[in-house]
């Protein structure tokens, strides 16, 4: 219960953080996607229907904070939570390759579904632009910040297991 409560702040402070304070930083040409990195890595750790969940609630904020069709955002979320999850069985907590490759596909999945749902619907047609100056450096500061915040997700993780299993040791 500590681990689904600890892991929903986490979300919540992610999407304060993705869309209150990255805007904010003039240096930033483009913001990492953190609700992203979020929902893969906790599919990636905790299995498919947790990786939904936490999908989930990533894509109702999304979906509660950006105009367009309600659920736009909730469905690709809901699908990467998932698609990660399946890769729990070629999980190792001391490789970051994987998480890495992982963060790239999540990246590009994602912003050609918004591609092709926001700009190609309206017949802009200019990909290469799109990809060049909006997908790619998105891509490389979410690399470099799933770098960063990964290893702090797996420490946090142990930890809070480690707190689980300790209050189910005094239990007994």
């Amino acid at each position: 219960m500590r681990r689904i409560l600890f892991n929903v702040l986490l979300i919540i402070l992610a999407f304060t953080i993705q869309n209150c304070i990255f805007p904010l930083l003039p240096f930033l040409s483009a913001a990492p996607n953190l609700l992203l990195i979020l929902t893969f890595s906790f599919g990636f750790i905790h299995g498919k229907e947790a990786g939904m969940y936490y999908g989930l609630l990533s894509g109702l904020l999304m979906d509660l904070f950006y105009s367009g069709p309600f659920g736009f955002y909730t469905l690709i979320f809901i699908f990467m939570g998932y698609a990660n999850g399946i890769c729990t069985k070629y999980y190792y907590e001391d490789y970051i390759t994987l998480p890495l490759i992982l963060s790239v596909l999540n990246e590009l999945a994602y912003n050609l579904y918004i591609y092709v749902f926001r700009f190609l619907i309206r017949q802009k047609l200019r990909i290469g632009f799109y990809f060049i100056n909006l997908v790619l450096p998105e891509i490389i500061f979410t690399i470099v910040t799933t770098l960063l915040f990964y290893r702090v997700f797996l420490i946090l993780n142990r930890h809070l297991e480690e707190i689980e299993k300790r209050g189910d040791s005094t239990i007994v």
